[in-house]
């Protein structure tokens, strides 16, 4: 499986304190288990997120591919989506 990250994703796990980093980036090298739900609404592809304790992982996923879209805490994931 390819994981790739946003540049959004990217900065927004660089600014974490490194025991959560490393909590982040082992839920998303376990993709797609967990607790995955698809986020509900018109959204084209179709998104689908991940929980990992307050934070969320936004991503699409495909065949071979999973692009994480963006990270951020419960609250303010979901904004501009």
């Amino acid at each position: 499986m390819i994981y790739l990250l946003s540049k959004q994703a990217k900065k927004y796990l660089k600014s974490l304190q490194p025991r959560i980093t490393g909590k982040l980036i082992e839920a998303i090298e376990k993709l797609p288990e967990g607790k995955v739900k698809p986020i509900k609404g018109k959204k084209t592809p179709p998104l689908f997120r991940l929980r990992v304790g307050k934070y969320r992982i936004i991503f699409l996923k495909s065949d071979h591919q999973i692009r994480i879209v963006k990270i951020d805490t419960r609250g303010d994931v979901y904004k501009n989506l």
